[in-house]
């Protein structure tokens, strides 16, 4: 019986040095299967277990809607105070909030890893008659209205880089006919049949359809050309000073507890060194984009002001 007593408090002892709270981690991933945030939760916790670094359950939820608003308002009911409960986010969520006037507050979560930025891209179709982004724009200037433009949800990056390309090319950002679409694929889909006469969205979701030669990609919003697209020149290339990343990371519950909390730092700071995660950077195309901790809450913080400010400047927000 004491030698029972005995495995028994050493496995105890065993689960409080790892920091474990609970037999499994919850993850809230507010959009629908198959986005950029599902994706980004899936593929970090499977290489956080083939890296060894976490093995236990992960149970996930998808809830979609809002620019993830909706979500992380389901995740602030339920999970508030908990240990292993976290949610991915990333830079659509700020500027949804400012846009849909949300009660959501980031700054009440626990910052838990910044780790990817994408960089967007303007597609036209494969037969359009602008072969640059300065031809694109001279159309848009010429009648905005007839020049529908779609992209992710409104007051997203997406719609964020087109107010600031307006803003570039002197064209009132009111004047932009910018539709929202729901997926990368439905946004080429439209580009392709007319509906649409550009689009903006993440670099993974259409360089795919432009090796299919569906579209043709005409700028990109990175500071520099992309090492996957060197034939594509950047915005500030084209001449419009505009750079903008969609960035995504991971969120730990509103009065998380300090130690497990701060075991979900450690592990994530550890996947950002693995080569486990470095194969999944590469395979999505990804960019390293890793900040952790209170670091990361201020550049939270930062970006806060920064979209609501564009926002409001575009006219797009109170």
């Amino acid at each position: 019986m004491n030698f029972s007593k005995t495995l028994i408090a050493m496995a105890m002892t065993a689960a409080l040095g790892t920091g474990a709270a609970s037999a499994q981690v919850n993850v809230m991933l507010p959009a629908n299967p198959g986005g950029g945030w599902d994706s980004t939760g899936r593929q970090a916790f499977q290489a956080l277990n083939d890296a060894g670094i976490y093995t236990g359950g992960v149970n996930f939820t998808n809830t979609g809607g809002a620019g993830g608003t909706v979500g992380l308002a389901e995740f602030l009911g339920t999970s508030t105070g908990q240990p292993d409960a976290l949610a991915v986010f990333g830079a659509i969520t700020v500027g949804a909030i400012e846009l849909n006037n949300s009660p959501i507050n980031l700054a009440e979560f626990r910052p838990v890893a910044r780790l990817t930025a994408e960089y967007l891209v303007v597609a036209v179709a494969a037969d359009a008659p602008y072969n640059t982004l300065g031809e694109l724009v001279e159309a848009i200037k010429a009648d905005p209205g007839a020049h529908p433009i779609g992209g992710g949800s409104a007051g997203g990056v997406d719609h964020i880089a087109v107010a600031l390309l307006a803003q570039a090319a002197d064209i009132p950002v009111a004047d932009i006919n910018y539709i929202p679409q729901a997926s990368g694929a439905e946004t080429v889909t439209a580009i392709v049949n007319g509906t649409l006469t550009a689009g903006v969205s993440g670099t993974s979701e259409f360089a795919q359809f432009a090796e299919q030669g569906r579209i043709k990609l005409l700028a990109v919003t990175s500071a520099e050309r992309r090492e996957n697209l060197p034939d594509v020149p950047t915005f500030q290339e084209a001449g419009y000073d505009v750079e903008m990343a969609n960035w995504r990371g991971i969120l730990a519950a509103p009065g998380a507890p300090d130690d497990n909390y701060q075991l979900w730092v450690d592990r994530f700071t550890q996947l950002s060194q693995s080569d486990a995660w470095k194969a999944v950077l590469e395979a999505q195309g990804w960019e390293d984009y890793f900040l952790a901790g209170e670091e990361f809450g201020a550049f939270i913080a930062e970006e806060t002001e920064r979209q609501g400010q564009i926002l409001r400047d575009a006219g797009l927000a109170d």
